[in-house]
């Protein structure tokens, strides 16, 4: 992923904010593309979603078989802690066949799509005339090296932090704030009410997202891309900076002791917020909208809400940290028509309102924008009007990933400047040899 790259991908992210746009509009009537195709058999998904999200794929499952009665899925489900990618790469090499599978890591497609395991996808998005669903933007979202291998089915705000209203009004917080400086003020609010602002699942992966939305904050998305890409090293002020700032939150009280830190992963965080009102704030993938209501049993806009990350004062914050979610097919598919009809329907407008109706926003251009709930609504109209950057994380390659969630876990053990240097220069070293 060097410069040339880097600048496409780049360019890629800032044309998804007028797509989000679209997708927050008011659906067309124009007819959803035909797929002759008669399909039958059995699909096999390697499916590693749980809890709410698992359930919306199950529903896209049942609508693609309403429309396709000859079709059956069969799901490999696998058991994920952490990133999911370790547990796909060990199911493949494991032997495990599938048609075809879901993806969130950009650097992944790429790593499989560049070991031949992937199918390319441009003869599909021609034949099944996915264009007049989604956009250009969406097709180029998912490609690499100038082929298309991903079909998005939602897209998310990562710069959304949710919380629970009666926890805020407990708090004495009756509007959210907006600058950087009434975020940290309401610190002490929330800790006279018992209440630990800022829930940071640091376990597995979720605590970096507090580092990303800072960075870009401060630093804006042209500098993330580079970062991502390496054209600037891990040494640089701007990283340092970065959690120089993130030690000024932790020294004001923002997120508890480490070692609760460290023995969070994201769901557990998001119970301390939803559930049990312990803690304020949480930046975590939209896909907490749907837990929020499935599992919690809470009504957005009422019980819980989101507002985005505040502003830093740097002349940056117009940006927001996205998320997609695609389907690719495999290669080796056993039923490539099945898999191909399949990629086809989650783009047309039954396929884009069950995703709506699970509080997950669609890319398609048919989605019912009326299904979103105020929540979604928020987060759609955030992205459509921001400035891009994929989640950083979601960018880099494999051995590099790990490392960077690791020392961010040293760091928020001791965030002293001596640490800050050493796992600065612990990253720039795996980088080295990453790219």
């Amino acid at each position: 992923m060097r410069s040339q790259k880097s600048q496409n991908l780049h360019s890629r992210r800032k044309r998804v904010g007028q797509v989000a746009a679209v997708a927050a509009g008011l659906a067309t009537v124009l007819a959803a593309p035909s797929f002759a195709a008669d399909v039958s058999g059995t699909l096999v998904l390697l499916d590693w979603a749980s809890g709410s999200e698992q359930d919306m794929i199950k529903a896209l499952e049942d609508g693609f078989v309403k429309a396709n009665p000859g079709v059956q899925f069969k799901e490999i489900n696998l058991t994920v802690q952490g990133d999911a990618r370790g547990a796909i790469r060990a199911a493949l090499q494991s032997g495990e066949k599938a048609d075809i599978f879901i993806n969130t890591w950009p650097a992944f497609r790429k790593e499989l799509a560049d070991s031949g395991l992937l199918k390319d996808l441009g003869g599909l998005w021609d034949s099944a005339k996915i264009s007049d669903n989604l956009s250009q933007s969406w097709k180029d979202l998912g490609s690499s090296g100038g082929k298309v291998y991903g079909v998005t089915y939602t897209f998310g705000d990562r710069s959304a932090m949710f919380y629970k209203t009666d926890t805020m009004k407990k708090a004495g917080i009756d509007t959210q704030p907006k600058t950087w400086d009434e975020f940290v003020g309401n610190f002490k609010k929330l800790q006279a009410a018992n209440v630990v602002p800022v829930a940071v699942g640091a376990k597995f992966w979720s605590h970096t997202e507090w580092f990303e939305s800072m960075y870009e904050h401060l630093n804006g998305v042209d500098m993330a891309a580079k970062l991502t890409s390496h054209q600037i090293p891990w040494t640089d002020a701007s990283v340092k900076n970065t959690l120089k700032k993130w030690a000024e939150l932790l020294k004001a009280g923002c997120c508890g002791d480490a070692n609760t830190m460290l023995a969070m992963d994201w769901d557990n965080a998001s119970d301390g917020v939803m559930k049990a009102g312990t803690y304020g704030y949480q930046i975590i993938g939209m896909w907490n909208n749907d837990r929020a209501q499935a599992t919690d049993g809470l009504k957005q806009g009422t019980d819980y809400s989101i507002t985005q990350f505040p502003a830093m004062g740097a002349g940056h914050d117009d940006v927001s940290s996205v998320d997609t979610k695609e389907f690719s097919e495999f290669a080796g598919a056993t039923n490539p028509a099945a898999a191909d009809a399949f990629l086809a329907w989650i783009t047309t407008k039954d396929a884009a309102n069950i995703v709506a109706q699970h509080g997950l926003a669609s890319p398609s251009n048919k989605v019912d924008a009326s299904l979103y709930g105020p929540v979604q609504k928020l987060a759609a109209d955030a992205v459509a009007n921001a400035k891009l950057q994929f989640v950083m994380g979601d960018l880099l390659p494999g051995d590099l990933v790990d490392e960077y969630r690791v020392q961010l876990q040293k760091f928020l053990q001791d965030p002293s400047d001596a640490t800050i240097d050493a796992v600065t220069q612990d990253l720039e070293t795996k980088a080295a040899s990453a790219y």
